[in-house]
């Protein structure tokens, strides 16, 4: 049995992850460690929680005696824990360089002495780039990023990049473009959309909704990495991308139409500093490894808005009885409304 190490991995990604390695990579024991933070739900684990090949340790990336132990145990790391929403790192700054870069330190001092390691993957994102104004950023391209999550995030890249140079730990690093699918925490735009319109609640949409963004089906990121786990190369960036660039204007109104609800709900509120315009990714090194995304747009968003439909007993405790959840939403949207 190979063992393998998944972190934030029952989070959104991280547990589609767990899930999908679990279902077809028999070989895999699978160590599934999170803090179970705000986003981070055991629901989101339920299926593997009993199997013999997955075990749950809950705990905290930065903290060496907590993460030490577990990365020097492992063949195989994949990193996916971090802080990651754009507009709470704007609100505070502070938790994502704590868990984004030093928690990435952390495990990478361990990766050092991890004996028998051979792929450490770190999961980054597109929005290291920065806005993209024309074409589509390359692995090669420039960092520029503009907002505090995008910045730890870099940080984090860059880091684990130094560790493969320096130290030789078999560092592989992906940056993918926005993700979509089940188990999403409800503040992201896609959730907060649905479960705010099957509510026939207002839907904030920053600006002028122009904002460009790629969506990726969260199963065809899984399967991405699962290639690039035993094909990539350490020391290399994979750029992993949907081909479905949307603006979130046009977002809003398919989600409105899949859900027969009326474009009244959209409510125009005041942009968020430094917000992006436009992400781009040529996905093509990666496409030459065989990897090609699967799902479709359309299939994959109707997919997700039924998941959300069929599951009100996932999200609707989040968004009714967390205080957090409630206190963030009203921070963010309560006096943001755009004048007429």
């Amino acid at each position: 049995m190979v063992d393998v190490l998944v972190t934030g991995g029952a989070g959104f990604i991280g547990s589609n992850f767990v899930r999908w390695a679990h279902a077809t990579r028999p070989d895999w024991r699978i160590t599934t460690l999170d803090k179970l933070t705000y986003a981070g739900r055991l629901e989101n684990l339920a299926e593997v929680m009993a199997s013999p090949r997955h075990r749950f340790v809950r705990g905290d990336i930065a903290d060496p005696a907590a993460a030490g132990p577990l990365v020097r145990q492992s063949e195989i790391v994949v990193h996916f824990a971090a802080e990651t929403h754009v507009d709470r790192s704007i609100l505070s700054a502070g938790d994502f360089l704590r868990t984004d870069v030093i928690g990435t330190f952390v495990l990478l001092e361990a990766a050092r002495e991890a004996k028998a390691l051979r792929c450490f993957v770190q999961v980054s994102t597109d929005e290291v780039y920065g806005s993209v104004t024309t074409g589509q950023s390359r692995e090669t391209d420039e960092l520029r990023p503009r907002n505090p999550y995008a910045a730890s995030k870099a940080g984090a890249d860059r880091l684990a990049y130094s560790y493969w140079a320096t130290y030789g730990v078999p560092v592989v690093i992906t940056r993918a473009s926005n993700n979509y699918g089940p188990h999403q925490f409800p503040e992201k735009i896609i959730p907060l959309f649905v479960t705010n319109a099957l509510d026939g609640r207002p839907l904030p949409l920053y600006g002028d909704g122009q904002y460009v963004r790629d969506w990726l089906h969260v199963e065809d990121h899984c399967r991405a990495l699962d290639l690039l786990v035993t094909r990539g190369e350490p020391g290399e960036v994979y750029n992993i991308g949907g081909g479905n660039e949307v603006t979130n204007l046009d977002l809003t109104h398919r989600i409105l139409a899949l859900l027969d609800r009326p474009a009244s709900l959209i409510t125009k509120v005041a942009d968020r500093p430094g917000h992006d315009r436009r992400y781009a990714l040529d996905t093509s090194k990666l496409r030459a490894s065989g990897w090609r995304p699967e799902v479709s747009f359309d299939a994959g968003l109707a997919a997700t808005v039924a998941w959300y439909r069929a599951h009100e007993s996932w999200w609707r405790p989040i968004k009714e009885q967390d205080p957090g959840f409630r206190a963030y939403y009203d921070a963010q949207y309560g006096d943001r409304r755009s004048p007429a």
